[in-house]
């Protein structure tokens, strides 16, 4: 794809209208909950990318201000292009998705109507091949989402013991040839470090088996995914994301979620359920009014694309859809949100 091309020409926005319906009733009529009436409601966006769905969201919602974090520069400066013509309705952090209630705090907001997560890898990142998450083309093995820190894919596979390895590609990848591919991993950094993915790619061909690779798909597909969540901590970062995201959460308030493989999609489920479900001792009588739910789930389990979305779309293949809106508040948002924020989180709020 053409690294020149704007942010809108770059990315079909998943399941786009469906975001944009379950979102708009938590904006609409909504205000900071601070007896202001002319408070705008507040968007975050929790995972902007290239910004199609906080466009959306801006253009339905005309009263509405929206906050877009991203921990990918490159993302955060094609997306701040795109959404330009609102003005200081957006706001673009470079940040991670656990720091939701301190990027608020920053802002002087104390709560978000509406929050939306569109998780895994974006366009952009897989389309730049010199990003390296992608294997169709030989390029650096880097994958980390935010360039500027962090170790790359390459150290993962040059430095890591041969068990921890193996667990990555187990249980992030779910990779059932996790132990013959750790093992030729080993042999072939002993004579050469891997630099670039198409050695990887090709030690991957000839270790798992063609009758794997003609029902599985890609040899390379699970093992790309085992690297990239473990380079960007994505499992460790959304579980406290989505946390922090619910305890930002105002009452009356919607949060959406796309996830893309069933790692995150089971601790997205987990964590709504948690919230939806009474904490109360099955032996009491009655329910005390803090052991009620706090969430209420809108969508009966998990909503995945339609064909014709798919067929519009591919990268929707594999979405799960999962929606839940705040009934009450609970103790924890009773803290001050700058106090629940980890110092050591880099986070820049472009004005």
């Amino acid at each position: 794809m053409e690294q020149n091309l704007p942010a809108a020409e770059r990315h079909v926005p998943v399941l786009l209208e469906r975001c944009v319906d379950l979102l708009a009733p938590a904006l609409e009529g909504a205000g900071e909950p601070t007896g202001v009436a002319e408070a705008a409601p507040v968007f975050v966006d929790g995972t902007l990318g290239m910004g199609g769905h906080t466009e959306a969201v801006l253009e339905r919602c005309p009263q509405a201000r929206a906050i877009g974090i991203d921990r990918d520069p490159q993302a955060l400066a094609l997306a701040s292009e795109r959404l330009a013509r609102f003005g200081d309705r957006f706001t673009p952090v470079h940040s991670v998705s656990d720091d939701i209630p301190a990027v608020l705090a920053e802002l002087g907001l104390s709560r978000a109507h509406a929050i939306l997560f569109d998780l895994g890898v974006s366009s952009l990142q897989l389309d730049e091949l010199e990003r390296g998450f992608a294997y169709r083309a030989d390029a650096p093995l880097d994958m980390r989402m935010d360039q500027g820190e962090g170790p790359t894919a390459a150290d993962v596979l040059n430095t890591y013991e041969p068990r921890e390895l193996e667990r990555i590609l187990k249980e992030y990848g779910e990779e059932r040839f996790a132990r013959p591919i750790v093992r030729a991993i080993v042999r072939r950094r002993a004579d050469e470090p891997f630099t670039t993915s198409g050695p990887l790619v090709e030690l991957l061909h000839d270790v798992v088996p063609a009758a794997s690779q003609r029902s599985g798909g890609h040899p390379a597909k699970r093992t790309f995914q085992a690297l990239r969540i473990e380079v960007n901590a994505e499992l460790s970062v959304w579980r406290e994301g989505l946390e922090a995201a619910l305890s930002a959460l105002a009452v009356g308030g919607r949060i959406v979620i796309l996830s893309y493989h069933s790692l995150e999609d089971r601790i997205t489920k987990r964590g709504l359920a948690e919230g939806a479900t009474s904490s109360a001792p099955p032996d009491l009588p009655f329910e005390l009014p803090e052991h009620a739910p706090w969430l209420r789930l809108l969508v009966r389990g998990a909503e995945q694309a339609d064909a014709d979305e798919v067929a519009r779309n591919p990268r929707s293949a594999s979405v799960r859809l999962r929606v839940a809106e705040r009934t009450r508040a609970t103790p924890d948002q009773s803290q001050n949100p700058s106090a629940q924020h980890d110092p050591a989180h880099h986070h820049e709020v472009s004005r």
